[in-house]
């Protein structure tokens, strides 16, 4: 069996203490806002992986149609060695790319959880016994220093995960890609498209309510591990799109005026009627708009694949 190394980038305390910060800077600002990184406890990914099978929610389907139509294609500009994905979590998807890469060498994947980065490996090992897996407990948001492994790279960000950071934060995160791709490396992104206002809508807020258990589920989390006392059901579930920015928005609405005591903090916020918590945005792209951002990162757009409907993209980008 090929080897497996894991490497923690992270102290063994780092989640704890970003959870703390970002729970007291986002319930002490205006307005208030919570990170989605937040939702995924157990409970959390196992509601999104029941999201991603709901009629309403296309983006992980488009996502896969395009990996599985055109894996062959995205191998060939590449003709990567070594596989970094950021933000892996299973690796599923990323079996199809694996797959249609014939001299790949290396897979980086990199995840805050090093239970998720271990169950993938086992199953990716097992299935590939060429493989070597160099997993990487880290915050692909954070400075990531890439282990040594053969060239071209191949740097994957798949999900549409960008979309979750605002402006500033993207432009940051792709410079920082950028940084630490050498000449001939690229790296494959995946982003929601713009599209019309129902069809994003309802992609966030399904007839099932299991998007709504998904937002509250950030509440839950806070209650566990810092003694909170929210009360979920003084929350409503909120989506909205925001036609300016080309974001939607999640947010949890305060059905009646309430204090809320968050304990490990020492912490008191007052929500009023109808005040209103951001959880996430989700920002929607044009190619234009994928083009300047990854130019303004140093990066040059080579190639564009959308699923049939033209719902989503994975753009290859390389290093200018």
């Amino acid at each position: 069996m090929s080897p497996f190394l894991l490497t923690r980038t992270l102290p063994a305390d780092a989640t704890d203490a970003a959870l703390r910060a970002d729970v007291l800077s986002g319930l002490t600002g205006h307005p208030k806002t919570l990170p989605p990184k937040w939702f995924y406890d157990a409970r959390g990914s196992d509601l999104f992986e029941e999201i991603t099978r709901l009629a309403e929610y296309y983006p992980t389907r488009a996502e896969r149609e395009i990996l599985i139509a055109r894996a062959g294609d995205i191998a060939a500009a590449s003709g990567a060695r070594t596989l970094v994905e950021l933000g892996s979590g299973s690796s599923e998807k990323t079996r199809h790319l694996l797959d249609a890469l014939p001299d790949l060498h290396t897979y980086v994947p990199v995840d805050v959880s090093e239970s998720a980065l271990a169950g993938a490996a086992e199953v990716l090992l097992a299935e590939r016994p060429g493989l070597s897996v160099h997993a990487l407990v880290a915050d692909f948001t954070h400075v990531l220093e890439l282990p040594e492994s053969p060239g071209p790279r191949l740097v994957v960000f798949l999900g549409g995960t960008l979309g979750n950071l605002l402006p500033e934060e993207r432009a940051e995160f792709l410079r920082s890609v950028r940084a630490r791709l050498a000449p001939g490396d690229g790296l494959l992104l995946g982003t929601d498209l713009v599209k019309d206002e129902a069809t994003l809508v309802a992609a966030y807020d399904d007839g099932a309510g299991v998007t709504a258990a998904f937002n509250k589920n950030v509440l839950a989390v806070v209650n566990r591990e810092l003694g909170a006392d929210f009360p979920l059901d003084d929350f409503g579930h909120v989506a909205l799109w925001d036609p300016a920015d080309e974001w939607i928005e999640m947010r949890l609405r305060a059905r009646r005026a309430l204090t809320v005591k968050i304990r490990e903090l020492d912490l008191v916020v007052q929500f009023e009627e109808g005040e209103e918590l951001r959880t996430e945005i989700s920002a929607k792209f044009r190619e234009e708009r994928v083009r300047d951002e990854l130019a303004a990162a140093g990066l040059r757009l080579d190639q564009w694949w959308t699923d049939t409907a033209g719902r989503f993209a994975l753009s290859l980008a390389t290093a200018d």
